[in-house]
């Protein structure tokens, strides 16, 4: 006799995805790496997000990218979204310090407004919605390209000391590992990208097993280093509750703004899941290199902020197309017959 192999219900607006990434945490910290494995565990999460990279380069189309050049106005909204409103509000968050936040929680809280916009997530969100799927697939990759070179900037300018500075060192490491993968996906596209359409599954796979790796390997640093203690829950309450006001207000002001700007449903659905979010892909190997040894405590409200948008996330996309579906479809003119 088959069995159904038991699944969350439908209404429940968990990711199963969320829950992997807290049985990682878990598993970090019950048993963290150290040691020699530590440094086994390090090198293999950089090559797993060089891998990431690459895929992410290898399944761009050239002509996409091509194409989603022509909508410029969308993908500089969705660019001031992330490079320029989301620092805003992060640099308002320091009147939080230190009634609300620690310092080094508000350090955090600020890198997480630095980071790039993901990929893969706002063209999962996007297409559930009913939007502009092009658009996002586009806007995501061009996030992530301009935050291997912004993102570093603007943590040099606003956090000056606290975030290590941004060497000519710092620059090359993250360049070597982000950049440099993209280009090779973009290049090797002619022969595997045939390859990679035929097992978008299995790639899915990858993409989230290497994040997976990421985050293993962060909290394990971090629970080694007695970091995690330093974080009471009073403190861990306030900043869960801080990242929620900034997603409000980043979803609420990408979905509004786009509309005064003048843009249709489907790319403001777009500019919404691509505007509002924060890439743990690409944060996590910057934050290792930008902070050094306190990357551990810096990414806490990162990956905090990761899965609160994609719980959120997931919920509103299902709502956008609900919204869709209900929105009246107007009856066709009656003719009056002819006498």
């Amino acid at each position: 006799m088959n069995r159904r192999i038991p699944q969350l219900p439908s209404w429940l607006p968990i990711d199963p995805f969320i829950l992997t990434l807290i049985a990682t945490v878990a598993l970090a910290a019950l048993l963290p790496v150290s040691g020699g494995a530590a440094h086994v565990a390090s090198g293999a999460s950089t090559g797993a997000v060089s891998l990431l990279f690459f895929l992410y380069g290898a399944r761009l189309s050239t002509r996409e990218a091509m194409d989603g050049l022509r909508h410029w106005r969308l993908h500089v909204t969705v660019l001031a979204c992330t490079f320029v409103l989301f620092p805003l509000l992060g640099l308002a968050a320091r009147g939080l310090v230190p009634g609300v936040l620690t310092p080094d929680l508000y350090h955090g809280f600020l890198f997480l407004c630095l980071v790039p916009s993901t990929i893969q997530s706002s063209i999962a969100f996007t297409s559930i919605a009913g939007g502009n799927v092009p658009a996002a697939i586009c806007a995501g990759s061009f996030s992530s390209l301009a935050g291997i070179f912004v993102t570093p900037l603007l943590a040099a300018l606003l956090l000056g000391g606290s975030g290590g500075g941004v060497s000519a060192d710092s620059m090359v490491k993250i360049a070597l590992q982000l950049l440099v993968p993209f280009v090779a996906g973009q290049l090797l596209r002619p022969w595997v990208g045939g390859f990679l359409t035929r097992h978008k599954k299995v790639l899915g796979l990858v993409d989230r097993g290497s994040i997976l790796l990421v985050v293993y390997t962060a909290f394990s640093e971090g629970m080694v280093r007695g970091i995690w203690h330093q974080v009471s829950p009073a403190r861990l309450g306030a900043l869960l509750l801080a990242e929620a006001v900034l997603l409000a207000v980043m979803l609420a002001a990408s979905w509004y703004g786009a509309k005064r700007l003048g843009f249709e449903r489907g790319d403001r659905i777009a500019i919404q899941f691509a505007g509002s979010k924060k890439s743990l892909a690409s944060g996590l190997p910057m934050a290792s290199v930008l902070f050094g040894a306190q990357a551990s405590l810096a990414v806490l409200p990162l990956m905090l902020f990761h899965q609160m948008q994609l719980m959120v996330c997931a919920v509103l996309a299902k709502r956008r197309a609900a919204e869709r579906t209900a929105q009246p479809v107007r009856p066709a003119p009656v003719l009056a017959p002819r006498r």
